[in-house]
C-alpha cells in the first residue's frame, strides 16, 4: 500500500513545523513526541486560517471562534479516536471521517480520548470579526469520566 501524505508545495515555509508537531508521517520523513506528549495532548493537527495564521495547539483547552456575522469552526477527523464536547452538553465520540459544524460563539473543546491519539483538521469559518478566545483546560476529573 501506498501512503499518501499532505503536499509539502501546499503548505509552503510552515510544512516542516507542522510535521514536527503533528505525531504524523508527512513528506516521507516520521517525527515523534513521544517523549513530550501526555495522552491528553496528543490532539495536536489544529489549522486555523491555514494560510494567514498557521498552526495551533489546543492542548484540550475549551475555546471558542467569536464572530458578529459568520465565523465558527469546522472539524474534520482524520484518524484515531476523539472527543467533541460543548459546554453543558454530552461528550459526542469522534472517529475517523466524522465531520462537525460547530457555530460561532459556542463555547467547546475536542481532543484525543483516554489512552489514544487523534488527529484531525481545525478549520475556522470566515466570519466577520473573527476571534479565536481560548479559555481554562478541561480539568483531569471531566476528561477520566469520559472513558
Amino acid at each position: 500500500m501506498i501512503k499518501q501524505t499532505a503536499g509539502r508545495d501546499s503548505l509552503g515555509g510552515f510544512a516542516d513545523e507542522f510535521a514536527k508537531l503533528n505525531d504524523d508521517i508527512l513528506f516521507g520523513e516520521v517525527w515523534s513526541r513521544e517523549d513530550k506528549l501526555s495522552l491528553k495532548t496528543r490532539s495536536i493537527v489544529t489549522i486555523t486560517s491555514l494560510i494567514s495564521k498557521g498552526i495551533v495547539d489546543s492542548s484540550l483547552k475549551y475555546h471558542l471562534e467569536t464572530a458578529t456575522k459568520g465565523g465558527g469552526q469546522i472539524l474534520i477527523c482524520v484518524d484515531g479516536e476523539g472527543w467533541y464536547q460543548e459546554e453543558g452538553k454530552e461528550a459526542v465520540s469522534l472517529l475517523p471521517g466524522m465531520v462537525i459544524t460547530i457555530p460561532a460563539n459556542v463555547k467547546h473543546w475536542h481532543g484525543a480520548k483516554k489512552d489514544c491519539w487523534f488527529s484531525h483538521l481545525a478549520i475556522e469559518v470566515p466570519g466577520e470579526n473573527t476571534n479565536n478566545e481560548w479559555c481554562e483546560s478541561v480539568n483531569d476529573e471531566e476528561y477520566d469520566k469520559l472513558c
